[in-house]
């Protein structure tokens, strides 16, 4: 396993979060991130860097368009082009989404224009990356904080240009949970991660308050969507993600604890062989207590193998390449 920290400690912010990956045609890998004095401070930007000959370049900032705090950038890379997705906004629940796309592997961008002119609340991937269905349909797995957490999903047939939302996802009422005050809440789910099993058929986990990962299934490409039902994951209500490997199986990064708001340590890679029913853990990235390691993101690579990173302690981005045979190994083991 390769593992690597993008050197962050001479560049000018001193907090960084919220990474996401997208490999090109030629096997770059790019990671985004967003990062300033703070999380929510207006001086935060949207940030990146290229991994190529085994190593990564120094750290650039992508995007800043106004001076408001930025947050979670989502990569997508498809024909020839990265799309950057990335919020902007004061609260959660005034995002806007904004993009730009390249066509040299992130050296040039183009100027950045709001996804969907106008709407206040956030529309395309909140955190983690879209997918490509069979039938070339771009899904983005989104949710919104607006008086409660919901997630959704946004769909595209013409490669991001224009996008048509689900209805949010509907939730049991007999889920709750406990606030940071101990007060029974109901409970809520964003940031979704998105894969397809067959044709048309997609399925989702999702971040939840309730101490468990949570899913939704679609049987008619993401137009519409299951009820949510818990899981046997623990969740800390925090960022997952996952990715469909080569093999069919399924590779999720997570913290494993179920505890609602609880610590985000270990980071731990797991694997799914049936369609994300049972889970066997691959390995754990970091265990050291005491320190946050949260908001993976993990994409499939092609030569099978898959890369992962996420925020180090708010004070790096950290990455591992795995092999086939590492994720293999690691499973068996």
């Amino acid at each position: 396993m390769i593992s690597n920290y993008i050197i962050t400690h001479d560049l000018d912010y001193q907090e960084c979060h919220a990474s996401t990956l997208a490999e090109t045609s030629d096997g770059t890998i790019l990671a985004s991130w967003f990062a300033g004095t703070k999380e929510g401070d207006c001086d935060v930007a949207i940030w990146g860097a290229k991994y190529s000959n085994g190593k990564w370049e120094k750290p650039v900032r992508w995007a800043k368009v106004n001076n408001q705090p930025h947050w979670n950038p989502v990569l997508h890379y498809s024909k020839d082009e990265t799309t950057l997705f990335f919020k902007v906004g004061s609260r959660c629940s005034h995002w806007k989404t904004w993009v730009m796309r390249s066509t040299d592997d992130g050296a040039n961008w183009t100027d950045p224009v709001e996804l969907i002119p106008g709407n206040t609340g956030g529309r395309g991937p909140v955190k983690n990356k879209c997918i490509e269905l069979t039938d070339g349909t771009w899904l983005a797995p989104g949710s919104n904080e607006i008086k409660s957490w919901k997630a959704f999903v946004d769909r595209s047939e013409d490669q991001g240009r224009n996008w048509t939302r689900t209805k949010l996802i509907d939730q049991p009422g007999h889920f709750v949970c406990k606030d940071k005050n101990g007060k029974d809440v109901r409970f809520g789910v964003i940031q979704p991660s998105l894969w397809e099993s067959e044709p048309g058929k997609v399925h989702m986990l999702l971040r939840s308050t309730c101490g468990r990962i949570c899913r939704s299934d679609s049987c008619d490409g993401g137009r519409t969507w299951s009820n949510v039902y818990e899981t046997g994951l623990p969740n800390n209500n925090s960022g997952i993600d996952l990715t469909k490997l080569q093999d069919g199986s399924l590779l999720l990064a997570y913290n494993p604890v179920g505890k609602n708001w609880g610590p985000r340590c270990p980071m731990t890679l797991t694997r799914s062989t049936d369609n994300g029913l049972t889970w066997k853990k691959v390995t754990d990235l970091e265990t050291e207590s005491g320190r946050e390691y949260s908001y993976p993101a993990v994409i499939t690579l092609k030569n099978g193998g898959a890369a992962v990173s996420y925020t180090w302690g708010r004070k790096k981005i950290a990455t591992h390449i795995l092999t086939v045979a590492e994720i293999s190994a690691g499973i068996n083991a």
